[in-house]
């Protein structure tokens, strides 16, 4: 794998960090500025919708700027919100930071997913995106906890001044090791919004929505799951988030290792047992161990999809990848919001912590049959041509 992989995944990892951390520095950051935590909440909900606008509007206003110099931007727009929001008088400024370094999240990947496919033979490609997001996953093993100890000890502006610090450095790497990837030519915005009438890529962005959303569903409400259900102190819960950071690592490069070989029946396995895996996660919060497994399985399951599910929105939307490509990244974090509110609507409900994890397997069922469908649909219809307007890519000089 080339090296200009490493800076993208260093670019990851900042992002990473900075979308998960702030779940365990609301408490500080309620109290600093004088909100309740449900107020201050809105810094998580604000990020997930600024993936979700900032995805396709930056791609689209970028879309005539070439590749590598979108990223060192995006990378810069990300250092920009996070040193805001660490030096934030007030909660409005800070929502605003958050907002801003949002911004960048979903292009960045997109963009991010078609360099580094560029980077490799064809046959290594979903490889490729999985090394990239592996930076992604090794926030929630490493970033998240360390994030969370420094914003504890040192104070939560000293995390987002450290992410800030992490984002130089991607934009250095970038800048170092990324040869100049050029906007392939012939290729303008009217191209890229093509890609959406193929119901291929809309098949795949929705079971994007679902797929995930299965795991956010149950993910969100770990903390009050694990504490009034398992039995878990509340300092434990951090350590379960390792644990599904750790589920996640292990997915991703169990994705990225088969998602070349055989992407569908990937798919097949990772949502059926994803599925499968929430259902039991009822019964399995009343049991430590058992909660704790299921915690490590769910961030499995669930990450295995996105290498598989990213490359077919990237094949495809042959020939115009790179809007559908971010687009289908603001996807994951409309999974999130939606499984988040419909966790909650059931909590609400009165019908326990636990009854997310039900919303979560249906969710998950429901991704699992439109790539039953997909696949279907894909046995009836002519292959399309291979994409033959992206370039080869530059060398790299150090």
């Amino acid at each position: 794998m080339p090296l200009a992989l490493l800076a993208l995944a260093v670019g990851a990892f900042g992002i990473g960090t900075t979308e998960f951390v702030i779940m365990g520095l609301l408490p500080g950051i309620a109290a600093d500025y004088g909100v309740t935590v449900p107020t201050a909440g809105l810094l998580v909900t604000g990020y997930a919708l600024g993936v979700v606008v900032g995805a396709p509007l930056l791609t689209v206003l970028g879309s005539r700027v070439g590749r590598k110099r979108m990223l060192m931007l995006l990378m810069g727009l990300f250092v920009a919100g996070n040193l805001l929001s660490a030096l934030a008088p007030d909660f409005g400024t800070m929502l605003a930071g958050r907002v801003v370094a949002s911004l960048a999240h979903g292009t960045f990947f997109g963009i991010g997913s078609v360099v580094a496919a560029g980077l490799v033979a064809p046959e290594r490609k979903a490889g490729a995106i999985a090394t990239m997001f592996t930076g992604l996953t090794l926030a929630n093993v490493v970033g998240v906890p360390l994030g969370t100890l420094v914003g504890q000890t040192a104070g939560w502006r000293a995390t987002f001044a450290a992410v800030a610090a992490l984002g130089v450095l991607g934009l250095l790497g970038i800048a170092r090791l990324v040869p100049e990837l050029p906007r392939p030519e012939g290729t303008r915005l009217r191209g890229e919004l093509t890609a959406f009438r193929n119901p291929q890529v809309l098949l795949a962005m929705a079971m994007t929505v679902l797929g995930f959303g299965g795991v956010f569903a149950a993910i969100t409400y770990i903390a009050p799951m694990m504490t009034e259900t398992a039995g878990y102190s509340e300092g434990a819960v951090t350590w379960l988030l390792v644990l599904f950071g750790v589920g996640m690592f292990l997915g991703n490069l169990l994705g990225g290792r088969y998602a070349d070989r055989a992407p569908m029946p990937l798919l097949y396995v990772a949502l059926g047992g994803l599925a499968v895996v929430l259902a039991l996660f009822t019964v399995a919060a009343h049991h430590r161990v058992l909660a704790a497994l299921a915690v490590l399985l769910v961030g499995a399951l669930g990450f295995a999809t996105v290498p598989p599910l990213q490359k077919r929105v990237l094949d495809q939307a042959h020939g115009a990848p790179t809007l559908a490509s971010a687009v289908n990244i603001g996807a994951f974090n409309l999974g999130n919001a939606l499984a988040a509110w419909l966790g909650g609507l059931v909590i609400t409900a009165g019908l326990g912590y636990t009854a997310p994890n039900w919303v979560g397997a249906a969710l998950a069922a429901s991704a699992l049959l439109l790539a039953l469908w997909s696949a279907a649909l894909e046995r009836h219809t002519p292959a399309p041509a291979p994409a033959t307007t992206e370039p080869a890519p530059a060398p790299v000089h150090h």
